[in-house]
């Protein structure tokens, strides 16, 4: 993957997540954050930069960027352990914690606000929540998924929940499957994926709101050149997660620094940057509508194609 990806953001104990590293020596860990972006785009690479340094002055560790995996390899990463703790996409949450392999820590809640761009709904009264925005390019005559029939599509990944799980779960609430495209074309971005769209390359996708918005706050001219014509969701956030492999003394205090930001002056620079408002403690339902349509994906037979 040569892009970063949709929020993802992983911190990495430097001594590989075993759990031979003891609680003393964390103080003087060094804890690589690896970038999956969900989010924030790949576009916001500084907005990590300096979450990291806020947190290495917060913990005494060494916190380090590390970006350009794909979510396949970040998944795997963090499933083994030699990646510990990570910011991922709430869909392969919900699929390592119910393998035990991860721990929810902390849950991203938006501060964009209603109206802020014309075709996209708020936050407020979904603190914990994100969308999946089905984008088309400006000007389209597609209006809605009824007229996206045998037009082409973009999906960025299988792991992702707001670019495949939540626009399949809409193909099922419809009685259709990912035959109901001409044309169906993995992107493995978010941000290619709105790129594609915006350079008339497919007729349409569903990407990340986290994503399109932080892309549409800076100005991003692919990002501008996309309008919403559906809003799916809203479903669990991308969470912060920790390896059951790693360290148990890193969970306590990423949950104390990170849901700590808001009332920290500088803490609350970097979340206005990244477009949050706090971060919530660990609630595991706050993942239960991703399982519900996981599970309905299963019920109903649903055939994933081989990409």
């Amino acid at each position: 993957m040569k892009k970063l990806r949709t929020l993802a953001i992983i911190l990495i104990a430097a001594f590989a997540g075993t759990n031979a590293i003891n609680a003393v020596s964390v103080s003087a860990a060094e804890v690589k954050m690896v970038v999956t972006a969900a989010f924030v785009s790949e576009k916001g690479h500084s907005v990590y930069e300096e979450l990291a340094s806020h947190l290495s002055k917060k913990t005494g560790w060494q916190v380090k960027v590390v970006s350009g995996l794909s979510y396949s390899e970040a998944d795997e990463m963090i499933e083994t352990g030699v990646v510990p703790v990570g910011f991922v996409c709430g869909l392969p949450y919900v699929t390592k914690a119910e393998k035990k392999l991860v721990e929810l820590v902390a849950i991203p809640v938006m501060n964009l606000k209603s109206n802020t761009f014309p075709d996209a709904p708020g936050y407020e009264n979904i603190p914990g929540k994100y969308y999946s925005y089905t984008i088309v390019k400006k000007g389209s005559r597609i209006r809605n998924w009824a007229d996206m029939r045998d037009k082409t599509y973009a999906f960025n990944d299988t792991g992702s929940n707001s670019g495949y799980n939540m626009p399949r779960s809409k193909l099922i609430s419809m009685g259709k499957d990912w035959s109901y495209f001409s044309k169906v074309i993995k992107s493995g971005s978010h941000e290619e994926s709105i790129r594609m769209v915006a350079n008339g390359i497919v007729d349409a996708s569903s990407v990340d709101s986290l994503v399109l918005d932080y892309d549409r706050s800076i100005g991003d001219e692919s990002a501008l050149g996309v309008e919403i014509v559906e809003v799916l969701g809203p479903a669990g956030a991308p969470p912060v997660v920790i390896s059951t492999k790693s360290n148990p003394a890193l969970k306590p205090k990423l949950i104390e620094v990170l849901t700590g930001m808001h009332n920290d002056p500088e803490g609350r620079k970097i979340l206005g940057k990244a477009l949050l408002l706090r971060f919530d403690p660990p609630d595991d339902t706050n993942y239960d509508d991703i399982r519900e349509m996981v599970n309905t994906a299963k019920q109903k037979g649903f055939k994933d194609p081989d990409w």
